[in-house]
């Protein structure tokens, strides 16, 4: 009996603590665990906006291609390609591989800061060397 009596208690006990939580009721969801993140503004821009904006912000490269029409080393490069002559700032961390000289055929990858353009790496094409072509000796003819 004093069994029975215990197992009675403990479910009443129980049914009791159930009946509690189900009283409260779910009208918001539980805060979650504190985290690092700094509170939103009350103001909050869609995530739809909010990449555009990324976006935008993010320079993105670009390359032009042509011969060397102006060039000082550490400042500025300019570029004759087929439809125009494009200027690019150089500075220290602007890549340059090979020997960048007027005339040169060069290809410029570049981002857009502002209104300025800025060289990011500039690469001298290959120059390629027209191989003479010596004529073949010809035979001298014996005299007999």
């Amino acid at each position: 009996m004093n069994k029975n009596l215990v197992v009675l208690v403990a479910l009443l006990t129980m049914t009791a603590f159930a009946g509690g939580v189900m009283a409260q009721g779910q009208t918001k969801p539980a805060a979650p665990a504190a985290t690092n993140k700094p509170a939103a503004p009350a103001t909050e821009k869609p995530k739809a906006e909010e990449s555009k904006a990324e976006k935008k912000e993010v320079p993105r490269a670009m390359e032009a291609s042509g011969t060397v029409a102006a060039y000082e080393a550490g400042k500025m490069i300019k570029v004759k390609g087929k439809d125009k002559e494009m200027a690019f700032g150089i500075t220290g961390d602007t890549k340059v591989k090979g020997e960048v000289k007027e005339g040169a055929k060069v290809t410029v990858m570049f981002k857009k800061e502002g209104d300025k353009t800025v060289a990011t790496a500039i690469t001298v094409a290959a120059e390629k060397k027209a191989e003479e072509k010596k004529p073949a000796p010809v035979p001298a003819e014996k005299k007999s």
